[in-house]
């Protein structure tokens, strides 16, 4: 740590300025009962999640309900001005901190966190708590973390009691207190006027994608162009022409992929069989919203590809030659190269589990927030397989890629696809490939779709644009806070007054009257013996 401190202020382990709690000690650990699956009614006991510990923020809600089986234990229960950390986690989950303003009676500790008090005599709770959530002190309590991988660290009492805190005069602590809830308000509304821009992008987004799939947004060019237009019907004809040569040459590569999946032994996955094209005729659904020259048709119908399934093998640590995208690649919708994982296995190079440009990738399987994200695959063909997780879509000739990936963006698709994703209690919900096939899909001739993307892109570009700098600022705010909490434990935040006590005085000082008072009780008890 830096040992640049004003004069009046001092390096002190964090032990030397605690209260002790009930069991005697500085430190509290909380306990791990067997809880009901629910947060606790406001009038019952709870024992709180470490998620209830944000860096900076306490959230109470964040508990479940402890059995009334069960015999609390009120020695545990959190009262206002607790300092609460985590001890046990993900490397990024242990080790947080916060300080409770306010809280409702019959909240308990849990066995993966830790509460502290400071002696209010030498040390401010905010101050401390202040300290703890900067870079300075999180670097020095990540190097004190144990454990075998980042995802289950422990941080220890003992490991953590030698944490040197910079210790400063009573009065300039309270005033730094003060100091950095004055910036961290004007910084909290600039972020969540941030925010909140960011959310109104985000209907208006939703806004340009239903106005551009209910045909509004080309309606002018409709007309300028009329005589270009072919019908719904002739359309989906023309594309399941396509569909069946396509699927002869599909059919030609799957036979050699085949056999180099036999002539290496049949290592991994065996090339999956693609689909013949239904024989039956085209669902074409007119729909009174869209303009005449528009259907409504499932996905399938407009597919020469998929949906189908990837593969996930173990990964290797090693350098080789295939490479496999993760889950993370596709999540915010725009896909991203850097997310992948190296395997050991041989994948024959006619193999449908390699990615092409413009192949469509959808997640069927994540938290429900992300279930059906689609995402344009654009980087080189043969460079990434993809996972179990992941569907891989190729559209027809006539069939826009960048088009379906649009449509299936809009919030009705997601929630087309969402309320059917399934999954046990507990567990991952997915989607099926027969759910994704027959998600209903919007379509116009093809001179359309291209009028369309055209416009869409204009104007998506400047909302992610927008979005860009939106966050690029929020990130910049994570900074400047950063930045504030380093100037307020370096003694350049707020003036320092020679009036004040300096910190290594009243310690010796407060120290001297615990000593004075052991002694005091030490001799009483002697006395009455």
């Amino acid at each position: 740590m830096n040992n640049q401190l004003p004069k009046s202020w001092a390096w002190t382990p964090i032990i030397e300025l605690l209260d002790e709690n009930s069991n005697g000690k500085p430190f509290q650990q909380g306990w791990s009962p067997q809880c009901l699956n629910h947060p606790a009614p406001d009038n019952y006991w709870g024992v709180l999640k470490t998620t209830a510990i944000q860096d900076g923020e306490f959230w109470g809600h964040e508990n479940k309900q402890l059995p009334e089986s069960i015999e609390p234990r009120p020695h545990l229960e959190i009262a206002k001005g607790d300092i609460l950390m985590t001890c046990a986690g993900p490397r990024n989950r242990c080790g947080v901190v916060c300080f409770v303003k306010e809280t409702r009676p019959k909240l308990l500790m849990s066995g993966k966190m830790y509460r502290f008090r400071p002696n209010s005599t030498l040390l401010d709770s905010q101050y401390l708590e202040g300290f703890i959530r900067s870079h300075q002190a999180q670097r020095t309590i990540d190097s004190m973390k144990t454990g075998i991988s980042d995802s289950g660290l422990n941080l220890t009492h003992g490991r953590f009691s030698e944490l040197m805190v910079p210790f400063a005069p009573l009065p300039e602590q309270k005033r730094i207190v003060a100091k950095i809830e004055e910036l961290f308000s004007e910084l909290d509304n600039s972020i969540a006027a941030l925010k909140t821009a960011r959310e109104q992008l985000k209907v208006y987004r939703q806004a340009v994608l239903k106005h551009a799939f209910e045909g509004q947004l080309t309606a002018k060019w409709r007309e300028e162009n009329a005589n270009k237009l072919e019908s719904p019907e002739q359309f989906i004809a023309r594309i399941q022409e396509e569909r069946k040569d396509i699927y002869r040459v599909q059919l030609a590569e799957w036979n050699v992929a085949v056999a180099e999946w036999e002539s290496q032994g049949k290592e991994g996955k065996a090339p999956p069989r693609p689909k013949q094209p239904k024989n039956s005729a085209s669902r074409v659904n007119k729909c009174n919203n869209l303009p005449e020259s528009w259907a409504i048709v499932p996905l399938e119908e407009l597919i020469s590809f998929g949906p189908s399934n990837g593969w996930s093998p173990k990964a290797t640590n090693d350098v080789t030659s295939t490479k496999a995208i993760t889950l993370t690649a596709t999540t915010s919708g725009k896909f991203d190269g850097t997310q992948f994982k190296y395997i050991d296995a041989r994948i024959p190079k006619h193999s449908s589990l390699w990615l092409k440009k413009n192949d469509i990738l959808v997640q069927r399987g994540n938290t429900i927030e992300y279930v059906g994200v689609p995402s344009l695959y654009c980087g080189d063909d043969n460079q990434f397989i993809y996972p179990d997780l992941i569907m891989k879509i190729q559209t027809s000739k006539s069939v826009s890629p960048q088009y379906i990936t649009h449509a299936m963006s809009m919030v009705s698709s997601r929630s087309f696809l969402r309320e059917r994703a399934v999954g046990a209690a507990g567990s991952m919900p997915k989607i099926n490939q027969q759910t994704v096939s027959s998600l209903p899909i919007p379509i116009c001739s093809e001179l359309e779709q291209q009028k369309i993307i055209t416009l869409l892109e204009e104007k998506l570009s400047i909302i992610d644009s927008t979005l860009h700098e939106i966050h690029f600022q929020l990130e910049r705010s994570a900074v400047l806070r950063q930045s504030i909490l380093k100037k307020a434990f370096s003694g350049q935040l707020v003036p320092q007054d020679p009036n004040d006590e300096p910190a290594s005085e009243l310690l010796a000082r407060i120290q001297a009257e615990r000593e004075a008072s052991k002694t005091k009780s030490t001799k009483k008890a002697r006395k009455a013996k």
